[in-house]
């Protein structure tokens, strides 16, 4: 599962808002085991637990977009509408902070 989020907010604050909405995730979802481990400043590997299985992807830190890619075995892709929902919506939420000044 591919999946894209724009944003204008140059590729320096873009690793700032991708950074915090994940740290923030990791801390408030802990039962599902999040990992994120950079490769570099504009690449992460990134892997949590759900029904008992590993979803592994990665994440894209671009100039316009935030790229997100997920291996989603076969037995959740009837749940992979609602993935990227969840993915959309917390990126941005972390967006919206950065725009209005609060992202620290």
């Amino acid at each position: 599962m591919k999946h894209s989020v724009p944003h204008s907010l140059g590729l320096e604050t873009a690793r700032q808002v991708v950074r915090a909405a994940f740290s923030n995730y990791s801390d408030r979802f802990a039962e599902f085991s999040p990992k994120t481990t950079w490769k570099s400043d504009d690449e992460a590997q990134v892997a949590f637990s759900a029904k008992g299985m590993t979803l592994n992807g990665s994440v894209s830190v671009r100039p316009s977009t935030i790229d997100i890619e997920l291996d989603v075995p076969f037995l959740l892709r009837p749940f992979q509408g609602k993935a990227i929902e969840i993915i959309e919506r917390e990126i941005g939420k972390w967006i919206e902070k950065a725009k209005s000044g609060e992202l620290s």
